[in-house]
């Protein structure tokens, strides 16, 4: 965002959210990856709890969610767009799913046809940086019937006077791979962006599970014109979709219901958009493992305020359902930001640690655990003896791991120690061994009986065009 320091970023609406609400710079995901991120912050929960870590892993029906809560709180809770749920159960509490998802929610369904563009450029390997520019694509057009489900829900909704208040979460995809963007904005961010390259010092001192990362996922030796275009292509999608957040921002004031209207923005996980090298997510760098957040609620919270404290997305659950009136869920391990809406500052006793996770991919670096306990954060991988330390505050680049300095052993230990309290990657390695084999089991039984899929978007007719 351009209002939080990127030097890039053309963001004017988020910005202006920014202003008049409260922005935590340090907010950080519960596990820097799509389905278990969206999964933990629905249930304010982390990933080793309701064992969802990754793209596989279903949600189980009987964990409640804020939706849950809200509903018996006598909200009309609203789905617009995605959330990537797995399985039978496509509402986890929502009640209206709108427009629906760009995946399929059986095991093994069908993706989204970006036809021209090549399906490997929305994963985690070189493709999806290699093919990238001026373009249009599915993701742009899905996030665009997002935004349009939403305002006529508010339009309907405003006409209608209803008493029964609502709860509507619009999930988009946007800035997500392929990197590929309308013209006018790819070319105004390739004239602006530069191109990030690792010191040597950095390459010498990285850790093993990061260089076994880079090495599955083939991202060494980009040229600085692929890393040039893409990033300008990140940019650009960045700024499409702050866009699109404007019209929905605009349909509240225009539709009388902005006043009594509590709006969030989240993120589910960040992207390193060529930062030390690296793309996508999945790891553990600020990049990745940050999101924005910003609530605002003029003339109930407070008004261009920064948080300072580390928060986490898993906080959001027990905030809204505080909000809203709704039964508090059991076993959250996040907690309410209602004191720092309120511009009360950091609540007493409020934690010092913020935990995220990250299952790794098979056959890559493994399972792996985050702690910050500001300003240090510290990273466990499983199968490897030294974590990695940075200290946050005067390095806030992460250019130096401290893992081998012996004047930081102290807390390296004491942090160490507490990533992997009652965390076990190697039962994690077994379960997710085990979720492989169910869900290829599930996914050709899917595509052989093609079973109804309702809430499932499909494309329109030419939305893809690349290059353009």
């Amino acid at each position: 965002m351009g209002g939080a320091g990127d030097p890039f970023a053309r963001t004017p609406n988020l910005d202006a959210l920014a202003r008049r609400g409260v922005s935590f710079r340090r907010a950080y995901c519960g596990n820097p990856l799509c389905v278990p991120s969206r999964m933990t912050f629905l249930t304010g929960r982390p990933s080793s709890d309701i064992r969802v870590w990754s793209n596989h892993c279903e949600l189980r029906s009987l964990i409640p969610t804020f939706a849950h809560s809200l509903a018996g709180a006598g909200y009309e809770t609203v789905l617009c767009g995605r959330m990537h749920f797995h399985g039978a159960d496509h509402r986890h509490g929502f009640e209206k799913h709108l427009v629906g998802d760009v995946t399929g929610q059986w095991p093994g369904a069908r993706g989204p046809d970006l036809g021209c563009i090549p399906l490997s450029t929305t994963g985690q390997s070189r493709p999806a940086v290699e093919v990238a520019g001026a373009g249009r694509s599915a993701y742009q057009a899905f996030d665009q019937a997002v935004v349009k489900g939403a305002r006529e829900y508010l339009r309907a909704y405003a006409a209608s006077r209803r008493e029964r208040p609502f709860a509507m979460v619009a999930g988009g995809v946007l800035p997500h791979c392929p990197f590929i963007c309308p013209r006018s904005l790819f070319e105004e961010f390739y004239a602006k962006v530069d191109v990030p390259r690792l010191s040597e010092a950095e390459r010498a001192g990285m850790h093993p599970a990061l260089k076994r990362w880079r090495e599955v996922r083939g991202v060494d030796g980009l040229s600085d014109d692929q890393v040039r275009t893409a990033r300008a292509a990140y940019y650009g999608l960045v700024t499409l979709l702050d866009g699109l957040l404007g019209e929905l921002f605009a349909e509240l004031e225009e539709a009388g219901l902005a006043g009594d209207t509590a709006v969030v923005y989240v993120s589910d996980h960040g992207d390193m958009a060529g930062k030390h090298e690296m793309w996508w997510k999945s790891c553990f760098y600020e990049d990745s493992v940050t999101v924005p957040m910003i609530a605002s609620w003029p003339g109930r919270w407070a008004q261009g305020v920064m948080v300072e404290t580390p928060v986490s997305l898993l906080d959001l659950a027990p905030t809204l359902t505080e909000l809203g009136g709704g039964e508090a869920l059991p076993f959250v391990a996040g907690r309410s930001l209602s004191r720092f809406l309120a511009g009360q500052g950091e609540p007493e006793g409020w934690r010092e640690e913020v935990f995220s996770e990250c299952c790794g991919c098979p056959g890559g670096e493994g399972p792996s655990r985050m702690i910050v306990r500001w300003p240090w954060k510290l990273v466990h991988h499983h199968g490897y003896a030294e974590p990695q330390l940075f200290d946050l505050e005067n390095d806030p680049g992460e250019t130096r791991d401290l893992r081998g300095e012996a004047a930081f052993s102290c807390v390296r230990e004491e942090l160490h120690t507490r990533a992997k309290a009652g965390w076990d990657g190697e039962e994690m390695e077994r379960l997710l061994a085990r979720v492989r084999g169910e869900y290829r089991a599930i996914s050709n039984w899917a595509k052989a009986a093609r079973p109804p899929d309702p809430d499932h978007w499909i494309e329109p007719p030419g939305c893809n065009v690349f290059p353009e």
